[in-house]
């Protein structure tokens, strides 16, 4: 039926529980996710009986080599006005929704006079676990970034400039296979990498900076997402260097602690704590990690906020960080899976602290 079809099976489950007549998935990564299209404009219709995928001229060609199992069938004029006529073929009355769709479409989905369901994030619930398939796309995207990252090193020392470097970097994630970079990399030195998100500047690396290179790669439309933190050399870094041990050691202990059936928020407590011993609990703000796939950032949240138990295939990253404004910040991001009931590390770039020569 699908790249998924035990998704698909679980999807008509709860039409069944719904009492829907069909599911109706707009999200075009959700899409990808369960039928394999990999173009940019796509809708698919799920009943209890059928599976129909919609999409227009453009990609007719694409979807008949890339899509198996559902009925192809071809978008013209407005996507509204094909659910309407498709409702009306299939006898839908009761349909599901992502909560995702604009409001615009909300509101041209009201219109249709038929018993609206709003389902929250089904299909990317059904997305935490990843497949073998899922997995080695995603061991592919981790393999690409770390090899254009290792050929970038040699190009960051004192006087490069960030944004140079961010250029240099995406360079190397194509020529590794990338079609593009998995999103804005960032390169932040001394006082800019105290600001966990900052915009790559035209800044220069100074002595004694800290840098924090946030990147990540693709493999057919799965992503990796890692970051590690170098320091310049230069004078009085006893600090900096501990406030290096400190996220690293927190990056420990929140990886130990990872196992199947683990609320995710105790490996977001387990960072957080050894930080916050340390004495610089006020400056590590974010979740400890997030999963990756389809999407840089999807389900699950390590967060403290987050009491989900953790479940095989799921991947996420550890990323704790401390950001002291004045004079930088360190973070450290890994990514793992949940296999045989423990974390198994993705990434494989060294964690100790690298020191850039003058």
């Amino acid at each position: 039926m699908s790249d998924h079809p035990l998704s698909t099976e679980k999807i008509r489950s709860f039409l069944r529980r719904k009492a829907a007549d069909a599911f109706l998935v707009d999200s075009i990564k959700n899409v990808r996710y369960l039928t394999g299209f990999t173009g940019s404009s796509a809708f698919v219709l799920l009943t209890r009986e059928r599976g129909l995928f919609f999409t227009d001229f453009r990609y007719q060609e694409q979807a008949r080599s890339e899509v198996r199992g559902w009925e192809i069938m071809m978008e013209r004029g407005k996507r509204i006005d094909t659910l309407r006529k498709t409702a009306l073929n299939l006898g839908v009355r009761s349909l599901g929704f992502e909560t995702s769709v604009s409001f615009e479409f909300y509101s041209e989905l009201k219109r249709l006079r038929l018993n609206l369901i709003p389902v929250k994030r089904l299909v990317e619930s059904l997305r935490k676990i990843k497949s073998d398939l899922e997995l080695s796309r995603i061991r592919e995207a981790v393999r690409r970034a770390e090899q254009a990252f290792l050929r970038t090193v040699p190009f960051v020392r004192v006087g490069a400039r960030e944004q140079t470097l961010a250029l240099r970097l995406e360079e190397f994630l194509r020529k590794e296979g990338c079609r593009h970079a998995a999103f804005d990399i960032i390169v932040a030195s001394g006082k800019n990498s105290s600001m966990p998100h900052a915009k790559t500047t035209d800044k220069k690396i100074e002595k004694g900076d800290f840098v924090i290179i946030d990147w990540g790669g693709e493999a057919d439309g799965y992503y990796s997402d890692m970051t590690r933190t170098l320091l310049a050399e230069g004078p009085a870094l006893s600090e900096k260097k501990n406030i290096y041990e400190v996220v690293n050691s927190a990056r420990e202990k929140a990886l130990a602690a990872v196992a199947v059936g683990i609320p995710a928020r105790d490996i977001d407590g387990h960072a957080r704590r050894a930080i916050g011993k340390a004495g610089y609990g006020d400056l590590f703000g974010h979740a400890t990690g997030h999963g990756v796939g389809l999407d840089v950032h999807e389900a699950p949240r390590i967060s403290w906020t987050n009491s989900e138990r953790l479940g095989e295939g799921m991947v996420f990253t550890i990323e704790p960080g401390i950001y002291k404004p004045g004079l930088g910040g360190v973070r450290i991001e890994d990514m793992v899976v949940l296999s045989g009931g423990n974390a198994l590390l993705m990434t494989s770039l060294p964690r100790d602290l690298a020191i850039i020569k003058s």
